[in-house]
């Protein structure tokens, strides 16, 4: 006879369920409300979760100011800040939660936060000027042009106050800068070949996915890459076929995310018939492509083949000079902050970038393992910009501790909101791969 035991949490690994977004049940508001309170009491009841982010502590302190200090007491309504404090981390998902799948309770609170954004999607309640920063390849392609003045202008504090007032964007919030020519031609413009003296040399090939951030905002991540990966010996390519969705994730566009999905996995997946492995550039791309479509569009072969190739470019620098052998570097004594994005985190590598940076020599690395505050537009609209900085305190006194020559994530917007709240001195958010090319002596100026 089968016996179902509720224990107090699990000692087996967490694990995902599909996003059943083309069910019925998944948009019908009442079975929704019911999913809430079910899982809404069981955080009640543990409370673990208190200091991750902004979404625990409004829904505890709305319970316990509730009028039998329950969750019966709660107006369906009320959940609305609780979900808008939610940036889809997945800290307490991966790192708190005792009652994940495959335990019984079946908690995945990220992704219940989701599906009430899809649902108020479905009513029409959404941001017009957050649907609008999601348009990354539109936005981009028209910035491209412009850059200078749209640089300026993101810098200006009387248009800064008018973009507040109109367009709801935090006049305090570091925006990223646009690049006038992006990776992609970056790439072509700069061709280079793979070092015949790389201990990686004839063995690999990659494909390196430009991502949406590094292609329109900062290509010197995406050529650091390249040089650091030439230089091993290794093979690469760039390629962009769009944007892999995560910014409409965030805004619950599901249909959208699997169409990006169909489009980009649809190239990818010929990359990797001719040899190549796929490296992403930045961490929430990487999420995307490693796990986060394969539950959106779970039917797509071509997705699950990219899930089945996709790196993190810290990763896989770690994994050649694991197995093909290590060149020399050149120590840089001012030493390294490493933040652990959190969506590097979610995608259980262990802390590659900072195990990639310890490889240089003399060199200090120090770890923060924490979320930043920040994530896609939350860290941007007024509504939420100052909640992102709330949350991202403790990383902010632990960098201005370390005082480091560099900060760096895997995260670019994580990298710029650290260095935006900090007084260590450093005034440009790098990527790691960029410290392992200033350590190659690969280098370039921004």
């Amino acid at each position: 006879m089968e016996c179902a035991v509720t224990g107090e949490g699990s000692l087996q690994a967490p694990t995902r369920q599909i996003i059943d977004w083309q069910n019925p049940d998944f948009a019908d508001a009442v079975k929704l409300d019911e999913e809430m309170r079910r899982v809404f009491d069981i955080c009640h009841g543990c409370r673990r979760c208190f200091n991750l982010c902004d979404s625990f502590p409004r829904l505890f302190d709305l319970i316990d100011g509730s009028a039998n200090e329950d969750v019966e007491s709660l107006k369906s309504e009320d959940f609305t800040p609780v979900v808008e404090a939610c940036t889809l981390c997945d800290m307490c998902f991966m790192t708190k939660c005792p009652y994940v799948p495959p335990h019984p309770f079946m908690l995945d609170f990220p992704h219940l936060m989701l599906r009430h954004r899809f649902v108020e999607a479905k009513k029409g309640n959404t941001d017009f000027v957050q649907r609008q920063l999601a348009q990354m390849d539109r936005n981009g392609t028209l910035a491209r042009a412009a850059a200078p003045v749209i640089n300026w202008a993101g810098t200006s504090k009387p248009v800064r106050a008018v973009m507040e007032k109109t367009a709801g964007i935090d006049r305090d919030a570091a925006l990223p800068k646009f690049s006038g020519r992006t990776f992609v031609l970056t790439d072509k413009q700069e061709p280079m070949q793979p070092n015949p003296n790389g201990p990686a040399f004839g063995k690999r090939k990659v494909a390196l996915y430009a991502t949406c951030f590094v292609n329109y905002n900062k290509p010197a991540t995406g050529m650091a890459a390249r040089d650091v990966l030439n230089h091993l010996g290794v093979e690469t390519v760039v390629s962009y076929p769009g944007c892999c969705g995560m910014p409409f994730l965030e805004q619950a566009e599901l249909s959208k995310v699997a169409a990006s999905a169909a489009k980009v996995s649809a190239e990818l997946v010929k990359l990797i018939d001719d040899g190549y492995d796929i490296v992403a550039l930045t961490a929430s791309c990487g999420l995307m492509l490693k796990s986060e479509w394969a539950l959106i569009v779970p039917g797509n072969e071509a997705v699950k083949r990219v899930a089945e190739h996709t790196w993190d470019i810290d990763e896989y620098v770690v994994d050649v000079m694991k197995k093909d052998g290590v060149m020399p570097m050149t120590p840089l004594p001012e030493g390294v902050t490493v933040h652990l994005a959190c969506h590097a985190r979610a995608q259980n590598m262990g802390p590659v970038a900072a195990q990639m940076l310890k490889l240089i020599p003399d060199t200090p690395v120090d770890v923060i393992e924490r979320c930043s505050g920040h994530g896609g537009t939350f860290g941007v609209v007024k509504p939420t910009h100052d909640v992102a900085v709330k949350v991202g305190r403790p990383v902010y006194r632990a960098a201005n501790t370390q005082k480091r020559g560099h900060i760096v994530s895997d995260c670019p917007l994580a990298a710029q909101h650290i260095v935006a709240n900090t007084d260590t001195g450093v005034t440009e958010p790098e990527h790691p791969i960029q410290i392992m090319a200033r350590a190659f002596g690969l280098s370039r100026d921004e």
